[in-house]
C-alpha cells in the first residue's frame, strides 16, 4: 500500500514510518527541512521537503505521491518556549489551515482514508469520564480557546471531506523516549529540578499514552476501524496528585511542591490550572472495542517504570 506520512521526522513520524516500512508499504514521509531527508532515507521511506503552511507545497507532495492512505501527523512543538501561545502558534496553524490543505490533497489524489493527529486533552471541564462525544472546551481561557479551536477546526475537515475516510487520531500526551516525558524531556527534567508544581488538587487527569503505543494505535487505524474520532490513551487517567510525586520519586527528586491556581496562572500560564486541576478523564473503550488495541504499557504507572526505572 503506498502511503504518506505529513511530519514524517517527529516524535511519532519516526516510528511510524519505521513501522510501515517493515510491514511492507510503499511509504513517502515529509519533512521540513534538508536534514531530514536522511532522515527519512535511514527509515526506508522515500523523502520530500514540504512545509505544512504552504498550501501548494502540500498539494504538490501528496498529488505527486498517489497515497492510498495520508497519515497527517505534523506539529511544531520540539523548540521550547517560555511562553505557551507563542509555543502552540505553528502547530495551531497546522492543525488548522495545514489540515484542510492535506485533506483537499488527498481527495484530489484519490487517497481513500487520512488519520490525523488531534489532542484527548480538550475536553470542558468537568468531573466523570469522558469520551470522544463530550464537548470541546472551545470558550476556554487564552491560549486554550486558541488550541482547541484550531484543533476542531482541522477535526472537522478530516470527517467531512467527500470521498475521503476521515479519522481523527486524539492522542494523550506522549511519553517515552524522544518525549517532554522521556528520559532527558524538558518534563522530566522539570521534576528533577523541583520546578513542575502540583497546582490545587491537583485533580487533572492527564490522558497519557507510551509513544510504542500510540503508533500500534495509528498501525492499527491504518486499515482498520470505522471512520471517526478515536481517543489514543491508556486504561488509567493519570490524576496530577498522583503522577508528578509518583515520577519524582522514580527520578530520586525533590518532593513537589503546591502552588494555588492564581499563583499558577500568573507563574506560568492558564494552561497549568486547565490541566493540573480541571481536566476531566479521557475514555479508550471505543479504541479497544472498535481497533481492538492492545496496550503494551495499560497504565502509565508501568510505562513510568519502564521509561525511568523500576520503583519499589
Amino acid at each position: 500500500m503506498r502511503v504518506f506520512v505529513a511530519g514524517g521526522t517527529g516524535v511519532i513520524g519516526r516510528p511510524l514510518v519505521k513501522a510501515l516500512v517493515a510491514r511492507g508499504h510503499e511509504v513517502t514521509a515529509s519533512t521540513t527541512r534538508a536534514g531530514g531527508v536522511a532522515v527519512v532515507e535511514g527509515l526506508g521511506a522515500q523523502p520530500v521537503i514540504m512545509d505544512g503552511q504552504d498550501e501548494s507545497a502540500v498539494r504538490r507532495a501528496i498529488v505527486d505521491a498517489k497515497p492510498e492512505v495520508v497519515v497527517n501527523q505534523m506539529t511544531s512543538l520540539s523548540a521550547p518556549s517560555a511562553d505557551y501561545a507563542t509555543w502552540l502558534a505553528v502547530t495551531n496553524r497546522l492543525r488548522n489551515e495545514g489540515t484542510a490543505a492535506v485533506m483537499t490533497a488527498a481527495a484530489e489524489a484519490g487517497s481513500r482514508r487520512v488519520l490525523s493527529q488531534s489532542g484527548a486533552y480538550m475536553t470542558e471541564p468537568g468531573n466523570g469520564s469522558t469520551d470522544e462525544s463530550s464537548p470541546l472546551y472551545l470558550d476556554g481561557p487564552g491560549p486554550i480557546g486558541v488550541h482547541v479551536r484550531a484543533s476542531a477546526a482541522g477535526e472537522e475537515k478530516v470527517l467531512t471531506t467527500p470521498g475521503v475516510e476521515g479519522i481523527v487520531l486524539r492522542y494523550g500526551f506522549f511519553y517515552g523516549p524522544g518525549t517532554a516525558l522521556g528520559p532527558d524531556g524538558d518534563w522530566a527534567n522539570a521534576v528533577r529540578a523541583g520546578e513542575l508544581p502540583i497546582v490545587g488538587g491537583g485533580d487533572g487527569r492527564y490522558p497519557f499514552i507510551h509513544v510504542d503505543d500510540a503508533v500500534a494505535a495509528t498501525l492499527l487505524a491504518v486499515d482498520h476501524g470505522e471512520t471517526g474520532i478515536y481517543n489514543i490513551v491508556d486504561d488509567e487517567p493519570a490524576r496530577a496528585a498522583e503522577w508528578i510525586p509518583y515520577l519524582a520519586e522514580l527520578l530520586d527528586a525533590p518532593t513537589p511542591g503546591r502552588v494555588p491556581e492564581p499563583e499558577a496562572a500568573e507563574r506560568y500560564g492558564v494552561q497549568t490550572v486547565y490541566y493540573g486541576n480541571k481536566l476531566p478523564a479521557a475514555s479508550n473503550a471505543k479504541l479497544r472495542m472498535t481497533l481492538g488495541m492492545d496496550l503494551a504499557y495499560p497504565t502509565w504507572r508501568a510505562g513510568f517504570r519502564a521509561v525511568f526505572g523500576v520503583r519499589s
